[in-house]
């Protein structure tokens, strides 16, 4: 599947201090592996929906779960692709995202994400540092394209922390980055859609909406030329 596990205990403690879990919140956490940081999560009693696509790994912890119950409290394991799942059906209200995402299916994941941006109070994922900083990149960088576009849409990204090969079983090839999303994304972007800014990311448009625009803007020079300019300015005074 090509997960990387945080194998590191001190950095899942790290994590856990940037994620700041209230106490009566729900988490969706996607590639819960063997639940290094399911069962911090739950802390506290908070209702954890951990997602996990591989059917062993998914098998193993829901061994763990129904073992002890005092130890996983509210934790209930999904054994699913997180692009198939429907979030409304899981939670009805808001929720928030955490995940340590496999690198060559992050764009995915959060194009499917974003379409539930209504109800997501914020997402935290653990990615391969380039794309960490394709995401946070400010229009006019050299790693600004289509993704930072579409992230920089719905919420503010920024690198919370960058982790390093060590800090996973087995190590990966690259670093890594936890980057946090947490705030109502680009407003001028957003009136391009006559989009209105909310407590939670967007409530509209969709994702496929904003895609087939910002798929028009797919080349990094056309993006930086089209958009750059007109909203460089602003968007980095926000």
């Amino acid at each position: 599947m090509g997960q990387h596990f945080l194998g590191d205990a001190a950095w899942r403690q790290r994590i856990l201090k940037i994620l700041s879990p209230g106490a009566n919140e729900p988490w969706i956490e996607i590639g819960a592996g063997h639940g290094e940081m399911t069962q911090l999560l739950a802390g506290d009693g908070r209702r954890v929906l951990a997602i996990e696509a591989d059917p062993r790994l998914a098998e193993d912890l829901q061994l763990k779960v129904q073992s002890d119950e005092r130890e996983w409290p509210n934790v209930e394991i999904i054994s699913a692709d997180v692009l198939t799942v429907d979030f409304q059906k899981l939670l009805t209200g808001n929720f928030r995202v955490y995940g340590n995402l496999p690198y060559y299916i992050t764009s995915p994941i959060l194009r499917h994400l974003f379409d539930y941006a209504g109800q997501i109070l914020s997402i935290h994922i653990v990615i391969q540092l380039e794309v960490a900083e394709r995401i946070a990149a400010r229009p006019g960088r050299r790693e600004y394209g289509y993704l930072s576009a579409l992230c920089q849409f719905y919420a503010k990204p920024e690198i919370a922390l960058r982790i390093p090969p060590g800090a996973f079983r087995p190590p990966p090839r690259v670093k890594s980055a936890l980057v946090r999303m947490n705030s109502a994304g680009c407003l001028l972007l957003r009136s391009l859609f006559s989009c209105t800014q909310v407590a939670t990311m967007c409530s509209i448009p969709s994702t496929s909406s904003v895609f087939s625009v910002l798929r028009t803007f797919s080349r990094r020079a056309r993006l930086r030329c089209s958009i750059a300019p007109e909203f460089s300015s602003a968007i980095l005074s926000q």
